[in-house]
């Protein structure tokens, strides 16, 4: 992607269910990833109507289809390093040294985002089944110049 600014729809946790609130939250971004625990490879088509999706697998995505889908992924968007894993707690690089702006993950189904030591960390939290009295959730990320912002985008489920 170019230097322009972009904006990057962030989900995780579907565990195969794909809400159409989800899908409406998702809209006009220009770029979507999955942080893992897909759940079905039919998630993975539907968001690719949307935009170009970027996956990872997480520890419930077991089955053959996600085999071919990577642990982490890197994407560099609009001057920015966005460094993507299931769970956080599995990170093996310093992403300040490692150059990532952001780190995006799920895992936790617990939506939040800090920053710390100069990097944004994002989890959008669970965009499919609930999970105890957590809120169903998705994320916006705002890229521009090197800059990465996001907010929490809450489900009406």
């Amino acid at each position: 992607m170019s230097d322009a600014t972009r904006t990057i729809g962030v989900i995780s946790d579907t565990h195969g269910l794909l809400r159409p609130q989800a899908v409406a939250a998702l809209a006009g971004v220009d770029a979507i990833v999955h942080a893992g625990d897909i759940g079905a490879p039919e998630v993975l088509t539907a968001l690719a109507r949307i935009a170009p999706v970027t996956a990872v697998r997480g520890n419930n995505d077991r089955e053959r289809w996600a085999s071919r889908i990577p642990e982490t992924a890197t994407l560099d968007v609009a001057g920015a390093r966005v460094y993507v894993i299931h769970d956080r707690h599995a990170l093996t690089i310093d992403p300040h040294a490692a150059g990532v702006s952001a780190v995006i993950s799920g895992h936790s189904h617990r939506p939040a985002i800090e920053e710390r030591d100069g990097v944004l960390f994002v989890n959008p939290g669970s965009a499919g089944p609930r999970r105890f009295t957590l809120p169903v959730a998705t994320a916006r990320l705002r890229v521009a110049q090197g800059a990465v912002s996001g907010e929490i985008v809450l489900l009406d489920v």
